[in-house]
């Protein structure tokens, strides 16, 4: 239970970088942003349905918490892309491999 608990952690807060280094780079409150922030929520949903950890209340404390670091780290990765290179885009995916074919 608790080794599932990590991994799912682990998995939300990886999930959520590509869409935190999207919704920084649109408009707050603006229909991207909205998907940017509302979009991972069912695959979430789904885990907890697949996995045995459930909806017990300490879960959401672990799951919550990386879905917010998550959010934020790929705000703070697109920060520090766009200190370095100013043609970039909101898609995350493509930014790296743009930046490998160089």
């Amino acid at each position: 239970m608790v080794t599932a608990l990590i991994w799912v952690t682990v998995f939300i807060f990886l999930f959520n970088i590509p869409f935190g280094y999207w919704r920084i780079n649109v408009k707050k409150f603006s229909l991207q942003w909205i998907l940017a922030v509302h979009i991972p929520v069912p695959f979430i949903i789904a885990l907890r349905f697949m996995t045995p950890i459930g909806f017990a209340w300490y879960t959401y404390i672990f799951l919550v918490g990386a879905f917010f670091l998550g959010q934020r780290t790929g705000a703070v990765i697109h920060k520090r892309r766009t200190v370095k290179n100013k043609n970039i885009s909101s898609c995350l995916v493509m930014d790296l491999f743009r930046a490998s074919k160089i």
